[in-house]
């Protein structure tokens, strides 16, 4: 049997990148997958058909994750569409990078809003659900800098920080019934945001790393395959660093 047969996954900003490694993670070990993206736009559709090639049922939703009342309907819609929502991963996330000196009031509200406003919209939005089944895993991607801090990164680590405390805020909750929350800090991911930085950039990251490499989507997919299946049942409150040992 499939580590996640039978169970709906939600999973939020899966067009690309990390959020698309995730949902076909899920979607091969046999998860019906839900995604949301701002615009179901041709990456979306595409990524919606490789899903359904895998031989589950998913459906992708245009959303604004950092509309409270949007995630409210959306959330609604997936539970009409699947009848449950068994695991919740909180990955859509923006970046404004600047050194706070110069960072605009706005460059923070957005961070902050998308970031991690999203992720409240949408476990309120799923808590009532999970209870009356009294299971679920709720999985916040968060990030390294959100443990460590980074320069030119306060709305973004400030934010990441927040799905922290946020997941384990949650887990002390809700654990009673049945519900995990725990949060992923991916380090340094091969995606198309990082492929753009000069390749000099790239090797000092590197240098950095034990493993002397960038991690992949599919490195942070196996570890939410875990967190998503019955395999993590005694794990609540945790954060996850997936970052080949950059911040021991």
């Amino acid at each position: 049997m499939k580590l996640l047969e039978g169970k709906t996954a939600l999973v939020t900003g899966a067009a690309r990148g990390i959020g698309k490694a995730l949902a076909l993670r899920f979607a091969a070990e046999g998860a019906n997958i839900a995604f949301t993206d701002l615009v179901i736009d041709e990456n979306g559709k595409a990524t919606e058909n490789e899903i359904a090639a895998l031989g589950v049922k998913v459906k992708a939703y245009a959303s604004n994750a950092a509309d409270f009342e949007q995630t409210q309907e959306v959330v609604k819609e997936v539970v009409a569409d699947f009848g449950r929502v068994d695991i919740l991963v909180n990955n859509a996330g923006i970046t404004k990078d600047g050194l706070m000196m110069r960072m605009t009031e706005a460059q923070w509200d957005a961070v902050i809003t998308v970031n991690l406003k999203s992720a409240f919209n949408f476990i309120k939005a799923v808590l009532p659900v999970m209870m009356k089944q009294r299971s679920g895993s709720i999985i916040n991607m968060a990030s390294v800098v959100g443990v460590h801090g980074n320069a030119g990164q306060a709305n973004y680590a400030s934010s990441k920080a927040g799905l922290i405390a946020l997941a384990k805020s949650i887990a002390q909750e809700v654990g009673s019934r049945g519900i995990r929350a725990n949060a992923i800090a991916p380090g340094f991911i091969e995606t198309a945001m990082t492929a753009a930085l000069p390749e000099a950039v790239r090797e000092e990251w590197c240098k950095k790393i034990p493993l002397r490499r960038g991690g992949r989507p599919e490195d942070i997919a196996d570890v939410a395959t875990f967190l998503a299946s019955d395999m993590s049942s005694y794990v609540t409150g945790q954060v996850i660093q997936v970052d080949g040992g950059m911040n021991m």
